[in-house]
């Protein structure tokens, strides 16, 4: 079965620091007809497992721990039995929106989560939240950048938890150092390619100073 990506937009709010935005987002599905895993559990628990359908959903990988991209992860694990995995960095956020329930897994930078033939390299990019984690395969040419990096630059640090000087050095280091023509599936809007961002850091840099 060949390994494919599915991407499912769920609508919702965002939330920190006592402001509220509507927001779409990217759910993203890894597999093959008989097994998936998701990242990203946003918004609707409904939806995500209407697309997993009647494949076994081995894990819920979560890119950070702000609301909007770990609202419907306890729900769709109690439904699927699929193990929740969050850096622990990115605890003190999960506690904010789910304070009666941790995530069963700790993400460590390197590890590998395998599904359906897909190998994900997480990679810990801290800046957007501290415990943000990308997650790369190379086989299928892809990178996952949750709210790290964005088509158009790097993910928002004007609130609680971010810093820019980090998101700028973990773009730089982890992200910037894949090959370029890998594919950036981003936690918001558009996809697009390291090649097609990797130019242009030094305006983010000074954009953001």
């Amino acid at each position: 079965m060949a390994t494919r990506i599915e991407r499912l937009v769920t609508s919702g709010q965002f939330t920190l620091d006592g402001g509220t935005w509507d927001v779409d987002n990217n759910v993203w599905l890894v597999g093959d007809d008989h097994e998936v895993v998701v990242i990203d559990a946003a918004h609707d628990a409904d939806a995500i497992a209407e697309a997993v359908g009647d494949r076994r959903l081995t894990a819920i990988v979560c890119t950070h721990a702000h609301n909007d991209h770990i609202d419907a992860a306890p729900a769709l694990a109690d439904r699927t039995g699929a193990t929740i995995w969050l850096h622990p960095d990115d605890l003190p956020l999960w506690k904010q929106t789910h304070p009666d329930r941790d995530p069963d897994a700790h993400l460590v930078d390197g590890q590998i989560i395998e599904a359906a033939g897909a190998d994900l390299t997480v990679l810990h990019t801290p800046g957007h939240a501290p415990g943000a984690v990308c997650l790369h395969d190379p086989g299928l040419g892809v990178v996952f950048t949750g709210d790290t990096l964005f088509q158009g630059g790097p993910g928002a640090t004007g609130r609680s938890y971010s810093h820019f000087p980090t998101i700028i050095d973990s773009i730089r280091n982890r992200l910037l150092a894949l090959p370029p023509d890998t594919k950036v599936l981003t936690g918001h809007g558009d996809p697009t390619t390291i090649g097609a961002e990797a130019p242009h850091l030094q305006e983010w840099i000074d954009r953001g100073h």
